[in-house]
């Protein structure tokens, strides 16, 4: 009598979330949506330098029909608010958002006193998933934060983290 092969070693099976997760997190398209300054940044991150398609994320998508990650690269003002608004809601579930920079995370260096026409934090919009500080940011932070949105996805990171001392 033949003894059963162990099959765990060869055959892997994964859940169908498991799957669906993997594949979101390796072709993320992010919406074509700058608002000042750290918009420069977020299209060097994905010129050749830097090179963005390493990740599954260099299709930016002029629509948000198309889209699945909003990146929200700039000062975000009382006026604007309402068509952010918009685009975010046209966006096509599942969704992500991605606030790149100060002023997109807390309305950066334009808060003062009485002020009356920055919006202090995109999150009070929408849901954030992952905030990327710096004044700029530099593009090396958005592939962060892209490879945080992914963990967050997965549950895992694809590249291993840099630990700096």
């Amino acid at each position: 009598m033949e003894t059963p092969v162990d099959t765990s070693q060869i055959v892997k099976f994964a859940t169908l979330d498991d799957l669906l997760a993997l594949g979101r997190a390796n072709s993320l398209w992010p919406l074509t949506f700058g608002l000042a300054c750290c918009a420069i940044e977020m299209m060097a991150t994905g010129m050749a330098r830097f090179d963005l398609s390493r990740f599954g994320a260099e299709v930016f998508r002029p629509s948000p029909r198309q889209a699945d990650v909003m990146i929200v690269a700039g000062t975000v003002n009382k006026k604007m608010a309402p068509a952010i608004k918009t685009l975010y809601d046209q966006m096509l579930e599942p969704k992500w958002v991605i606030a790149l920079g100060n002023c997109a995370i807390c309305g950066g260096p334009f808060v003062y006193p009485n002020q009356y026409s920055v919006v202090e934090g995109v999150d009070k919009l929408f849901p954030v998933d992952v905030y990327v500080p710096g004044c700029p940011p530099r593009p090396e932070a958005l592939i962060e934060g892209i490879l945080e949105l992914e963990k967050k996805l997965t549950g895992k990171r694809r590249f291993p983290e840099v630990k700096i001392p």
